[in-house]
C-alpha cells in the first residue's frame, strides 16, 4: 500500500537497495585500495549530501580526497557554490563539473595534483619525477562517474548509461602522464538510516524505480519544491499554490499539515495534466510519474534538493 493510500499516516516505505553485486564491488575496492595515492568521489550536485557515500569514507582512510561536484547544469548554481565551500572546509579538494559537456573536467588533473602534493614532493626528493598519480574513480549509481571518465580520457573508454550499474568490474584508464584512474562500480550501502537520503537517491535514478512507490516520491518531493522553489510548480503545472491552503510564506512546522498540502498539490499537477481514471477520478500514479520525469529531465528547471545543516 502507497502512502497516499493513508495519507494521514504518510509513512513513506523503508528503503534498502544492497543487491549482492554491490557486496562483491566494495571488497574489490578494499582490496585495491593499497594501489591507490587519492580517491576521487563523485557526487550529484542536486544532493551533494545524499549522493556521498559514507562507505567510501571509511574506506579512504589515509588516502587524499577530491571531490567532483558533477550534473552542475542540473543544480542550484548558487547552492552548488555553498556546497562547494562546505566541503573545502571540511578538508576535500572540491571541484564543480559538467561531465556531458566537459565543463570542467579537464581541470581535474590539477585538482588531483594539488590534493596529492605531499606525496610529489616525497617523490620528487627520492629522484622520482614521472610516476603517474593513481586515483579511484568512485561513486553512487547512476552519477555519472562513466561519463566523466570518458570525458576526461577524452574517449568512450568505459560504458555508459542512464541505469545503475553499467559499470561491474575494475579497469585501469591513463588519463595522461601525470593521472591513472581505476574505475570501480557503482555502491550504495546496506542501509538509509535517514530515509530522505534514500528518497533523494531514488529521485536522480541511482535506485531501480521498480522497487519504490512513485506516489511516495513525488510527495517528497512536492514538499521540498513548495519549501524552496513554489514559482517552479506554479509556472511548470499552472498552479494556484493557495488551492492546497498553501501560502507565501513557506513556512509550514506541522508535518500531518504538509503530508496533506503536499497530497493536494499532487492532485492539482494530476487534474491538469488530465492524469484521470474511470469516474474522473485522479491517477496519483500517472501524476507522480510525470512530476519525476520533469525533475529528471531539467522541465523543471535547475534543482537542489539540500543543503548543509
Amino acid at each position: 500500500m502507497s502512502k497516499t493510500d493513508n495519507v494521514k499516516g504518510y509513512e513513506t516505505k523503508t528503503i534498502n537497495w544492497y543487491p549482492g553485486h554491490m557486496a562483491k564491488a566494495k571488497k574489490m575496492m578494499q582490496e585495491s585500495i593499497k594501489l591507490i595515492d587519492v580517491v576521487v568521489e563523485i557526487l550529484d550536485a542536486r544532493i551533494p549530501l545524499s549522493s556521498k557515500n559514507p562507505d567510501i569514507d571509511e574506506l579512504a582512510k589515509g588516502k587524499y580526497r577530491v571531490l567532483l561536484l558533477n550534473k552542475s547544469d542540473m543544480a542550484d548554481e548558487k547552492k552548488t557554490a555553498v556546497w562547494k565551500k562546505y566541503y573545502e572546509d571540511k578538508g576535500f579538494f572540491v571541484s564543480i563539473v559538467n561531465s556531458k559537456t566537459g565543463a570542467g573536467v579537464k581541470a581535474t588533473t590539477e585538482v588531483i595534483q594539488k590534493a596529492c602534493q605531499e606525496k610529489i614532493e616525497r617523490d620528487r626528493k627520492k629522484g622520482i619525477l614521472a610516476r603517474p598519480l593513481r586515483a579511484m574513480i568512485a561513486g553512487i549509481p547512476n552519477c555519472g562517474k562513466s561519463t566523466f571518465i570518458n570525458s576526461f580520457a577524452g574517449k568512450a573508454c568505459t560504458k555508459t548509461g542512464n541505469k545503475p550499474g553499467v559499470t561491474i568490474g575494475k579497469q585501469w584508464i591513463r588519463i595522461n602522464k601525470s593521472v591513472e584512474l581505476l574505475d570501480t562500480p557503482g555502491i550504495l550501502w546496506p542501509k538509509f538510516e535517514d530515509q530522505k537520503i534514500g528518497l533523494h537517491i531514488a529521485f536522480i535514478g541511482s535506485i531501480n524505480d521498480d522497487i519504490l512507490y512513485p506516489e511516495d516520491m513525488a510527495l517528497e518531493l512536492i514538499k521540498i519544491l513548495m519549501k524552496d522553489y513554489p514559482e517552479v510548480l506554479k509556472e511548470r503545472y499552472a498552479l494556484d499554490l493557495s488551492d492546497a491552503g498553501f501560502d507565501s510564506s513557506n513556512d509550514i512546522t506541522d508535518e500531518l499539515e504538509f503530508n496533506q498540502k503536499a497530497l493536494a498539490v499532487l492532485e492539482m499537477i494530476g487534474q491538469k495534466r488530465g492524469c484521470l481514471k474511470k469516474g474522473a477520478e485522479i491517477d496519483l500514479l500517472k501524476a507522480s510519474k510525470i512530476l519525476i520525469d520533469d525533475f529528471r529531465t531539467l522541465k523543471l528547471g535547475r534543482i537542489t534538493l539540500e543543503m548543509p545543516e
